[in-house]
């Protein structure tokens, strides 16, 4: 508990507050993260390795287990690109251009965040669902959304298309247009200004807005949870199967499975540290120039 001796005494104290209360708010805070975070983390691993090793990674190895991290990775890697090109498009209109329908255009993109992700479920179940608006005209064509791996991607797209446009929307909106118009002026064509002026200076914001939507990609449930059917092996992302194991009383699998979620969170915490690094030496640069 150096860290907090350190911050009690070090005579950093902006706001004037007195040592006893500034101790009672980081020691509120740490013990509130504790709680919160560190005790439900730990309990993860300790669950998971209670049997051992061999039970743990028996449970991995399993056919259904595997089936899972494939199925949270492809729909990851569908849902991402695809809502990196939509961030792209919809940050660069709202940045650089007036038109009409733009304050509509940020309503829609807020969307996800103010609408709970089994409500989107469900608004895909009576949309494309057997007995839904298009179900019958899909199911004519020989095309099925609902329970197969499309009703997940179209799932996880609407929850996760925020994060890459929210991010990149204030940066760009704070450069202006000044760059980009000087390039035109001598005669750079819309790609090259894109390639060679406008993504330099997002690169950073970018990278740090699809990190985020892929960890909120995999480890989506509500909405991937109404429209997979809980197939297994087929239709079941690893946030499903851990509480299929769960509900079966399969502890040790669940928690196994769990930590790999974990794991993969930890290691995108440490990227989006890494990222917020570079990006703010970044900014640093650009202002000081």
């Amino acid at each position: 508990m150096s860290f907090l001796k350190r911050a009690f005494t070090d005579g950093s104290n902006p706001v004037g507050e007195p040592v006893g209360v500034r101790a009672i708010l980081i020691g509120v805070a740490v013990a509130y993260l504790f709680v919160m975070l560190v005790l439900p983390t730990g309990a993860v691993f300790v669950e998971a390795f209670r049997k051992g090793l061999d039970a743990y990674f028996g449970a991995i190895e399993q056919r259904h287990a595997l089936a899972a991290v494939r199925l949270t990775l492809l729909v990851a890697a569908i849902a991402v690109p695809a809502n990196l090109v939509f961030g792209l498009a919809a940050a660069w209109a709202i940045a650089k251009f007036e038109f009409r329908g733009k304050s509509l255009l940020i309503t829609f993109i807020d969307l996800p965040f103010s609408v709970s992700p089994v409500i989107s479920g469900l608004i895909y179940v009576l949309l494309f669902g057997a007995h839904g608006w298009l179900g019958p005209t899909l199911d004519a064509l020989g095309i099925k959304i609902i329970f197969t791996v499309a009703g997940l991607v179209i799932a996880t797209i609407f929850v996760t298309f925020p994060f890459i446009a929210r991010e990149l929307i204030p940066l760009m909106q704070e450069q202006g247009t000044e760059q980009e118009q000087a390039a035109i002026s001598l005669g750079a064509s819309g790609l090259q200004t894109f390639f060679r002026v406008t993504l330099p200076n997002i690169i950073w914001g970018l990278l740090y807005g699809v990190l985020l939507c892929n960890a909120r990609a995999m480890g989506e449930f509500g909405a991937v949870s109404v429209v997979s059917g809980h197939i297994r092996g087929k239709t079941n992302t690893m946030p499903l199967h851990i509480e299929i194991l769960y509900n079966e009383y399969d502890f040790v699998g669940a928690f196994a499975v769990a930590s790999l979620l974990c794991l993969l969170a930890f290691v995108t915490l440490a990227l989006k540290s890494l990222l917020e690094w570079r990006f703010g030496e970044h900014l640093a640069a650009e202002r000081h120039h």
